[in-house]
Order: structure tokens, then C-alpha cells, then sequence
């Protein structure tokens, strides 16, 4: 049995499947290029046009993190990031009006304290949380704190995932169905992963909860390609990487909103 639903997260995708279209989901590494360069990338990608922002909680040991995200997150940490700035980037952007999660691996969380984090994150106007290494079964404390917050919980299925596996993660999902296009990390790629279609396929054949896709689509038109089948199209290296490979701030944050606006038509008229 599915959870019920709590949150802001959740209620945008049900007003997107209500009005037979999908979503965009932007994802950025708080503290890159820095605290205050993070925030107005992340406002321009919802100027831009997406829906939904995830925000990055730099961690040492990022297993699911690609070479691009990695370099970010290095960056970040050089530079001092503290969890209370990751807090303050979530607040910034929450304030535009756009859902705004943290995606963390588990054990900042737990070494903050689980009921700490999910009470300042639900402060700030966060709308939830993203757990790419905590096991569902494994993951009540979490959930206990995520419901008694408010905050969404997501959490991920990959297409070697048994049917027993996409149901567990289903019972503990609030918010949508991270659903990885392909075995392996963060990154741009020539194409996503073929059996994306089919991973959603059987996601939506054993669960109501949206179902959201990610890790490799960078582009226009492979976003508009996966928004004809997914409920949400996530994109991060790709805006990651025009930070980095920007000579300033100001031109990255620049690029960063145009490319947004480009997935953004793909996205939205994906179904057209």
C-alpha cells in the first residue's frame, strides 16, 4: 500500500498529470560556484522554466555522482560548505515559488541529527528530501521524521530493481519515483538509457506515485523524449557542467537559464 501523500512535491506532479503533462526537475550542488552563485542559478532555472529543484548536499563519498557533479561537490567542499548553507540555498529558492528538495546521501543526515534536518529543512520552505543510498527497508526514522515535518520523501528504482523492490520503495515514497535511466552514475550521455520506458512501464503497473527519470538526459530533445512516457524529466550534470565551464559567475548562471528554457519547451511539450 502506498504511503499518503504529504507534500508540495507531490501535489505539483498531481496538477501536472491532471493537465496531461510532465515535469521538469533541475538539480544543483549547493555551495558551487559558491553559496550565492548556487542560489541565483538555481532562481534562473525556475525563470527558465522549471517546475521542480533539487539542491545538492556536498558529500565526501558521492557514490552515485558522475565525474561533472563531482568536481562541484569537490569544489564545494574545498570552499567550506556547511549544512546550514545548503539550509539557506533551499530557503532563497524556495521563495520563488518552485518545490525545492535536498538530494542527500544518508549519512550527513543521520550525523546531523534525522528530526534536526527534517525540522530545519520544513523551516526554511523546504519540500522534501531525495535518499539515493538509504534502503527503504531501512528507512523509517526517516520517514517518520519526513511525515511528521511535512516534507516529501523520494526515493529510487534502477531497471535491475525485482518487482518486490519497486513495490518497498513504493510504500515509503511521498513525493515521486526517482527512476535511474541506466546502471551507473550522474552524467550526460549521447542517449538515456533504453530501458527507461520500460523501467516506468513497470513502476506505473504497481504504483500510482509519479514517476520522474534521471541520469543522463542533458538535452532538448531527449528531455521531450522522455516527457512523453515519464511524469518528470530531471536534468543536472548538464546544468552543472555550464558552471563549471564558465569564466564567471554571472555567464554560467547566464547559460544555466537559457538551457532551462530550451528543456523546459522540450519538456512541457513533450505531449503537444
Amino acid at each position: 500500500m502506498t504511503t499518503s501523500t504529504t507534500g508540495a512535491v507531490r501535489a505539483a506532479f498531481d496538477d501536472a498529470r491532471r493537465e496531461h503533462r510532465p515535469l521538469l526537475v533541475g538539480y544543483l550542488p549547493a555551495g558551487f560556484p559558491s553559496v550565492e552563485g548556487c542560489i541565483a542559478a538555481a532562481e534562473a532555472m525556475v525563470h527558465g522554466g522549471v517546475d521542480v529543484i533539487e539542491i545538492g548536499l556536498p558529500y565526501s563519498d558521492p557514490v552515485m555522482d558522475g565525474p561533472v557533479i563531482q568536481q562541484a561537490v569537490d569544489a564545494a567542499l574545498r570552499a567550506g560548505i556547511r549544512i546550514t548553507d545548503v539550509i539557506r540555498t533551499v530557503q532563497s529558492v524556495a521563495a520563488t515559488g518552485a518545490p525545492t528538495l535536498v538530494m542527500s546521501y544518508w549519512n550527513p543526515i543521520e550525523r546531523h541529527g534525522v528530526d534536526r534536518f527534517a525540522d530545519e529543512l520544513a523551516a526554511a520552505g523546504g519540500a522534501g528530501v531525495i535518499t539515493p543510498d538509504l534502503p527503504p527497508e531501512e528507512a523509517g526514522p526517516w520517514t517518520a521524521a519526513a511525515q511528521r515535518a511535512g516534507l516529501d520523501t523520494v526515493f529510487l528504482v534502477a531497471p535491475s530493481s525485482p518487482d518486490a523492490r519497486i513495490d518497498r520503495v513504493a510504500d515509503v515514497t511521498t513525493g515521486f519515483i526517482y527512476a535511474a535511466s541506466t546502471m551507473g552514475v550522474t552524467g550526460t550521455r549521447g542517449q538515456v538509457g533504453s530501458r527507461a520506458h520500460e523501467l516506468v512501464d513497470r513502476v506505473r503497473a504497481r504504483t500510482g506515485s509519479p514517476v520522474a527519470v534521471g541520469l543522463g538526459v542533458s538535452t532538448p530533445d531527449q528531455a521531450r523524449e522522455v516527457g512523453k512516457y515519464a511524469d518528470g524529466v530531471i536534468v543536472g550534470s548538464a546544468f552543472v557542467r555550464l558552471l563549471i565551464e564558465s569564466s564567471d559567475e554571472a555567464s554560467g548562471v547566464a547559460a544555466v537559464g537559457a538551457l532551462a528554457t530550451e528543456l523546459a519547451a522540450g519538456v512541457h511539450g513533450a505531449r503537444a
